[in-house]
């Protein structure tokens, strides 16, 4: 199966709004169209008590940046960006948020070179190396994707580990690879199964394989949640079609028409596309 960029990010952007999740970018929009930055202090090497002047400066700016881009503000980000570099060029957090905002404005070029110096001032740093990889796997480089994924993973403080197999399992199922995206997205639900992407594209993946009894297993945890979306509903209506369950598609059905009227998947399924 292959999953596009474009539908990968319409389906995340569709499940920020409809959970208002503002709160939970860094969980959410990891392995979407421009992963949040979570900051790992605890793999730093050096402490904040042992911080130089121009580093403890430098690290107060970036605190502004990144709150600028967190608000969407990218240009008054950069501009405090240019001076925690001016302050100290060895900051290797403040190359990898100007990744992050670089690859919000579809700048590649700088995105990559950003990440790049990251990652040479701190090979250990895995929220430089997941960005990267997510990166990568944007523009085709897979195999490369694959390699800054498992570098990030490597780092035995590293708490995101959970995101970072999502990115890779979604990565990998975008280049078709679905044994191996089969894999890590069933690592990363093992380490979060509350997370509706991961939970959405493992059922996704495995309805596409033919296996509908375990994609009925992962599609039901998420719609009988608070988290349920119209994709995911109409995902389970399919799979239950499938499994020859006309009482919970007729739920499912009931639930679509109610709550997303207007929806693609409500049209889907007032044609009776269950194929498409």
């Amino acid at each position: 199966m292959t999953i596009t960029m474009a539908a990968q990010g319409r389906f995340c952007a569709a499940w920020l709004a409809a959970a208002a999740c503002a709160g939970v970018l860094g969980t959410l929009l990891a392995g979407c169209a421009a992963p949040a930055q979570q900051q790992d202090t605890i793999s730093q090497m050096v402490t904040l008590s042992e911080e130089s002047d121009a580093r403890r400066r430098a690290r107060i700016r970036l605190e502004l940046a990144s709150g600028y881009y967190g608000e969407g503000k990218t240009e008054i980000a950069l501009d405090e960006l240019k001076q925690v570099i001016a302050t100290d060029p060895t900051f290797g957090e403040a190359y990898n948020l100007r990744g992050l905002i670089y690859m919000r404005l579809g700048d590649n070029r700088e995105a990559e070179d950003s990440f790049r110096r990251a990652v040479a001032m701190n090979p250990r740093d895995a929220d430089a190396l997941h960005n990267y990889g997510w990166l990568q796997c944007q523009l085709g480089e897979y195999q490369n994707a694959d390699k800054s994924f498992a570098q990030a993973m490597t780092n035995p403080l590293y708490a995101g580990r959970a995101k970072t197999l999502m990115a890779m399992g979604l990565c990998q199922a975008r280049s078709g690879r679905t044994d191996v995206a089969e894999s890590s997205l069933a690592r990363s639900y093992e380490l979060d199964a509350g997370n509706p992407i991961t939970g959405y594209n493992l059922a996704r993946l495995l309805f596409t394989k033919g296996d509908f009894k375990r994609a009925q297993f992962y599609i039901r945890r998420l719609n009988n949640s608070e988290l349920a979306n119209a994709e995911s509903l109409w995902l389970g209506i399919r799979v239950e079609q499938r499994m020859n369950d006309p009482a919970a598609m007729g739920q499912l059905s009931e639930q679509l028409r109610k709550r997303f009227p207007d929806s693609r998947e409500r049209q889907a399924l007032d044609r009776g596309a269950f194929n498409d």
